[in-house]
């Protein structure tokens, strides 16, 4: 299924299964849909209707030029709520989809949201600044920027051997490592440059300030890709109000990893 987006006319697809109150899925970023398989499923079986949306430059959506900061993919989550009319929603965003979430809150507001999920997210501001101590320096951005331009596969195949982080125990086949490094190797190389730029700029703290609707936060210990010093924990920090949860050893991809307690957490939240 497709829709257009007011703002630029890029199409973007998305998929919606099931029936009952709304959950939108909003994938991390080089993600797609498909990294809901472990939760979609679950909650239609529990009686949930599940909408999971490709981002511009992802999956089946459009790959236009430009649009890959995060005001613009906000809006496009708010055109795919107004398209499907969709009220009382709860929104679940993984990596930069948690940012994304917050993004929309802060420019369209609660009206159509029930509550909101964190999950693994980039929040809620990664760039090292004078009001930012705990932050990550520029030059890190830079130099990652720059292997990414230099061999992009290379790149994805090293976050793929830590994004499970394995080394802690977590039991992930070969072949599952495989099918998520495949699934962000199909990312728009464009967009892969962009939305990593524009998630480290992005200062989400008045954000998070400003959510009233009810909130959790499911953050890994060993997360290398979103450190929880950096990111989970000052999210909890920020929103004093929000169920935190932390997953000892669990990494980046925990909706893998520990997909059965997460599925849990979330309903349990869901149904509160």
């Amino acid at each position: 299924m497709f829709f257009t987006t007011p703002t630029d006319g890029t199409t973007l697809a998305y998929e919606d299964y099931g029936d009952g109150p709304a959950i939108v899925f909003v994938a991390g970023a080089m993600l797609n849909t498909d990294m809901w398989e472990y939760q979609i499923p679950f909650f239609v079986e529990h009686g949930y209707r599940c909408i999971a949306l490709d981002r511009r430059g992802h999956g089946r959506s459009d790959r236009p030029r430009g649009g890959y900061d995060l005001d613009t993919t906000a809006d496009d989550l708010a055109a795919l709520l107004e398209h499907l009319d969709l009220t009382e929603v709860t929104l679940v965003g993984h990596s930069t989809g948690g940012a994304e979430i917050a993004r929309y809150l802060a420019r369209h507001g609660e009206s159509r949201v029930a509550r909101v999920a964190f999950v693994a997210a980039i929040l809620p501001f990664l760039k090292l600044t004078d009001d930012n101590p705990v932050g990550v320096p520029e030059a890190m951005l830079e130099e990652m920027l720059r292997r990414i331009r230099a061999d992009r596969p290379k790149w994805l195949a090293r976050q793929s051997q830590l994004y499970f982080a394995e080394q802690f125990g977590n039991e992930v086949s070969p072949e599952m490592s495989d099918l998520t490094y495949r699934q962000c190797l199909s990312t728009s190389p464009w967009a892969i440059l962009k939305i990593q730029e524009a998630v480290f700029h992005c200062d989400n703290r008045e954000a998070l300030r400003g959510i009233t609707v009810p909130a959790l936060i499911v953050h890994g210990d060993a997360d290398f890709s979103a450190p929880i010093d950096i990111t989970g924990r000052r999210t909890a920090e920020l929103m004093p109000y929000a169920d935190y949860r932390e997953y000892p050893a669990a990494g980046h991809g925990l909706y893998v990893t520990h997909a059965e307690r997460l599925n849990a957490d979330l309903l349990e939240f869901l149904k509160a």
